[in-house]
């Protein structure tokens, strides 16, 4: 894991004092709120309905526990005893006293954390594969370009005030599990005809109230052109992206406007400019390499016999183990997901005794380290398939054992109107409902994969455009509707969802969402994934049953 240097340090620390000046400054009213909201923005500050929210970064989902044990003191000293892991890999704090945002930073600095650029027009978090370095598909880590790619932004002066919010995801390997199609800009890790490893580029994708797939501007870049590659395309997103409106300001929509070819041009040219100018070398790249270096793993861990033995004896060991981890390039390890969908939980939350007791399970079992993936959840990578039966046992104890990954309850949800100011309906008690109406274990199991994502407004922070099945917050005359879509996805077969019909009635959301599971078992074929079934018959026989009675 990448060790902050004194010159990061040095700048954290900095803003901390630099926003504490600014706060204070707020405060006496020698400052206006105008003033102040591009100044708490590009310091992951929001205004929510009850409080502010801070958001606090995760770069690429990478913790240690040192971090999850500030992150729960921060929860119980400054919060009301909990806070809540993104789709961006970030942690949120929702109930924050604005004049104590300032010190919360300062003890987030002490641990190698902060918030900057977490908000506001900025390059924000670059995220990756919650699997990365531990996966069986991989063709390089993507994590040490992450680091070197969050140093480059990281209060990049040029691009301080782009016209909007700008997204880069980094994936390694063949499984597409950053959703880097839907980001402003993807970078893919692949080789060329001569097995030299560099980046295919991916650019203008993006979710949210125009949801588009990006495309390949970069069929093969060398590693050495990175930055100056990426700076091109930023450059001209900064020179012709749209200002006059900000629903039109994204890149995605520029080069949707403009055509790839003219884009693509544009880019070239300006990058001819500046190639040779912030080449990475060899040396840099093995330097950031180096602190990614794989643990001190057990090459005796794979003789152990008593993990199929305890698979043998306990039936709900063995189901947690099928859904809660997966496959490790090292033999005898698993990768644990640790499931913040428990049933009566709002998705993605997390206690402070929870975050204490993960800290000292991941010191235990995993080397210290801890991440968080787009779906909300967590993952101690490097577990011996020894331990998993222990682990287990503690995590259900700690309520973080539901086995539900990548099952219909392993639902990514907004906080909707129960925080955000955004929201036009509520998330977290839909959710809620859709967890009681399917609370038969064996049923959720039994229909396998489906990703349900819900967003309470048409920004998506819960990516409702790309779920199996998306739903959508709408308001109508004061009243909460939900729009329905089916067959998107975030992965390598990336599609956007197509919408089902018209909105539906709060009151009827929980009845169509179970009316959809009910369509699928009575129509796929054999154990056909419930994607595969709407690619195949398309929304007709679902929209026929859902909108039966109207």
């Amino acid at each position: 894991m990448y060790q902050y240097n004194e010159i990061d340090q040095t700048l954290v620390n900095e803003r901390v004092a630099q926003f504490r000046r600014q706060t204070e400054q707020f405060l006496s009213g020698e400052i206006t709120e105008d003033q102040f909201r591009a100044l708490r923005l590009r310091n992951g500050l929001y205004v929510q309905i009850h409080a502010p929210m801070l958001r606090v970064a995760g770069p690429y989902g990478l913790f240690n526990s040192t971090q999850f044990r500030k992150l729960a003191h921060i929860a119980r000293t400054y919060d009301k005893n909990y806070c809540h892991f993104t789709t961006r890999q970030n942690v949120q704090f929702n109930w924050p006293k604005l004049e104590e945002v300032p010190d919360i930073l300062e003890e987030l600095a002490d641990v190698q954390m902060h918030a900057i650029q977490t908000s506001g027009n900025c390059m924000r978090n670059t995220t990756s594969d919650h699997l990365a370095g531990v996966c069986i598909d991989e063709i390089e880590d993507p994590r040490p370009y992450c680091e070197i790619i969050r140093q480059w932004t990281t209060l990049h002066p040029e691009f301080d005030y782009l016209p909007r919010k700008f997204k880069m995801a980094v994936s390694g390997a063949l499984h597409d599990r950053a959703a880097t199609q839907f980001h402003d800009i993807g970078l893919h890790l692949v080789k060329n005809d001569k097995g030299v490893i560099g980046f295919r580029v991916l650019v203008g994708g993006g979710l949210g109230r125009t949801p588009v797939i990006g495309q390949v501007i970069k069929p093969y870049l060398e590693k050495k052109h990175l930055l100056s590659y990426l700076e091109a395309i930023l450059r001209i997103y900064n020179l012709f992206g749209r200002r006059d409106n900000k629903y039109k300001a994204r890149i995605k929509i520029l080069v949707k406007e403009s055509g790839l070819d003219k884009f693509s041009t544009l880019v070239e040219k300006e990058w001819l400019l500046i190639r040779d100018s912030n080449e990475l070398s060899d040396a840099r790249i093995n330097a950031i390499k180096a602190q990614f270096a794989p643990p001190a793993y057990d090459n005796a861990a794979d003789k152990d016999i008593s993990f199929t033995e305890q698979q043998q004896a306990n039936k709900a060991f063995t189901t947690w183990v099928k859904f809660n981890t997966t496959v490790h390039k090292v033999a005898g390890y698993r990768a644990v997901f640790l499931s913040l969908k428990a049933p009566e939980v709002p998705p993605g939350d997390m206690t402070d005794c929870q975050l204490d007791a993960v800290a000292d399970l991941a010191d235990q079992y995993s080397f210290g380290e801890i991440r968080s993936t787009h779906r909300q959840n967590l993952i101690l990578a490097d577990v011996k398939q020894a331990d998993l039966f222990m682990l287990w046992q503690k995590l259900d104890r700690l309520n973080l054992a539901t086995p539900n990954i990548g099952t219909v309850t392993d639902m990514i949800c907004c906080p909707g109107l129960d925080f955000c100011s955004l929201a036009n309906a509520g998330s977290i008690g839909v959710a809620r409902e859709i967890n009681e109406a399917l609370d038969d274990i064996d049923y959720i199991h039994d229909i396998g994969d489906i990703k349900i994502n819900m967003s309470g407004c048409m920004n998506g922070c819960a990516h409702q455009s790309v779920g199996h099945i998306g739903i959508l917050g709408v308001d109508k005359k004061g009243s909460e509707w939900y729009q329905i879509t089916l067959g998107g996805s975030s992965e390598n077969d990336a599609a956007i969802g197509e919408r089902l019909g018209p909105a539906v009635a709060k009151d009827q959301i929980i009845n169509a969402i179970t009316t959809i599971l009910d369509v699928y078992i009575k129509n796929r074929l054999n154990d056909e994934p419930f994607l595969a079934m709407v690619n195949r018959v398309g929304v007709t026989p679902f929209k026929e049953q859902v909108y039966a009675d109207s």
